[in-house]
């Protein structure tokens, strides 16, 4: 995230001394990425953020695959994931690999029992339905229908919802999650070209500084395991902070499409990228304006990644038999296209409203024991006529 952000007070030069009003010194810790290479962000706590009180019992929380190696295309039924209570116990992974861990979740409560940490990856929250706050140690974050929050891994954070009707869909990359570099200068700054610009960020905001003592239980998740400890004093007693590695949000009603004279390839909607996926956003659009143009996309062989593609709103030109919620996959090895009937009845429409996500990964996904409790079983025959 290649901003420069900051929020409450920090001294005029790093790493010297910040003095408290009342005496002592605040305590600075570098939040940072890549061995000292990466983006980072400098924090100044009013305790020290190293004061573990116990270690309590592990809960292996690894994906439990049921197809390792899968060459069918499949379609989910997202909101057949039942809702649970718990923000943690509600993630369902579907498919995954050694990257990037793709689900679905249905929290119904906010987290206020326990903090939690993605000691692994960085977390890609999309909001299909629910509103409600990110609340983080750098500051919180108001989020609603259609927002990507993007969570950088050993980020601390609640999330406060306002009702208990929410979806999301949600992936986690064992590789930084970035804009497309296409997209940028060699400064980091978007270029004129790219669909969003920096000015559509929801950058944190109110910073809440809690100066308590006692037991504040914490959850982190490493290597597939959920870690529970007890922390000493309050993980938000950030009194202010500066630098580039922080949470953020973007709306996909932000995303502004790129259209042309013939059909676009996928690449043009693509809104986030890491070394082994990229995340696209298929919003409305006008479509192709060649007079012999057809708006559907042309059949194609996923030869190198497998194809996830979660429909959010609207009406999936290339598709029939999809609904608000459904996932497809088409994996690598095998083409894939619009269905019968969609490639011709696309012909002279002049746009479209449909909202979904792609997610494209560079090696191929297993398929979880959660995701084959919702696939339909039959997708792969849909283009037989």
């Amino acid at each position: 995230m290649p901003i420069y952000h900051k929020l409450g007070k920090i001294p005029q030069k790093r790493h010297t001394q910040f003095e408290k009003p009342d005496g002592g010194l605040y305590y600075e810790q570098l939040f940072g990425t890549i061995g000292f290479d990466g983006m980072s962000s400098l924090s100044y706590h009013v305790h020290r953020p190293t004061q573990v009180k116990e270690i309590g019992e592990a809960l292996d929380v690894s994906p439990k695959i049921a197809v390792e190696k899968n060459i069918a295309s499949r379609k989910f039924i997202g909101f057949d994931v039942a809702p649970k209570d718990d923000f943690l116990e509600s993630r369902e992974p579907l498919l995954v690999n050694n990257d990037v861990h793709v689900g679905l979740a249905a929290p119904r409560k906010s987290v206020t029992e326990y903090f939690y940490k993605n000691a692994d990856a960085d977390e890609m929250l999309f909001i299909h339905k629910g509103s409600g706050t990110l609340k983080t140690f750098l500051g919180n974050i108001p989020f609603e229908y259609g927002d990507y929050l993007i969570i950088p891994r050993g980020m601390i954070y609640q999330i406060e919802f306002d009702t208990e009707d929410n979806r999301i869909l949600y992936a986690e990359s064992f590789h930084p999650i970035y804009t497309p570099k296409r997209y940028r200068n060699w400064f980091g700054q978007l270029l004129e070209h790219s669909p969003f610009c920096e000015r559509d960020y929801k950058l944190p905001q109110d910073l809440q500084t809690f100066d308590e003592k006692g037991e504040f239980l914490m959850k982190i998740k490493k290597q597939g395991m959920l870690h529970q400890l007890v922390y000493a004093t309050h993980p938000f007693d950030v009194v202010g902070w500066d630098g580039y590695n922080y949470p953020y949000g973007f709306s996909i009603h932000n995303f502004e499409p790129i259209t042309g004279r013939v059909h676009q390839p996928p690449p043009v909607h693509q809104t986030f990228e890491t070394g082994a996926f990229v995340v696209c956003s298929f919003c409305p659009r006008l479509y192709d304006y060649h007079p012999k143009a057809i708006p559907a996309p042309y059949n194609h062989s996923n030869i190198d990644s497998d194809e996830v593609l979660y429909y959010v709103d609207g009406d999936f030109m290339s598709r029939t038999g999809i609904g608000p919620g459904y996932i497809s996959l088409h994996p690598a090895g095998i083409p894939h296209g619009p269905h019968p009937g969609t490639y011709k009845a696309s012909i002279g429409k002049k746009g479209t409203e449909e909202l979904a996500v792609m997610i494209d990964t560079f090696k191929p996904l297993q398929v979880t024991e959660n995701a084959l409790k919702i696939d339909d079983g039959k997708y792969y025959k849909s283009w037989l006529e």
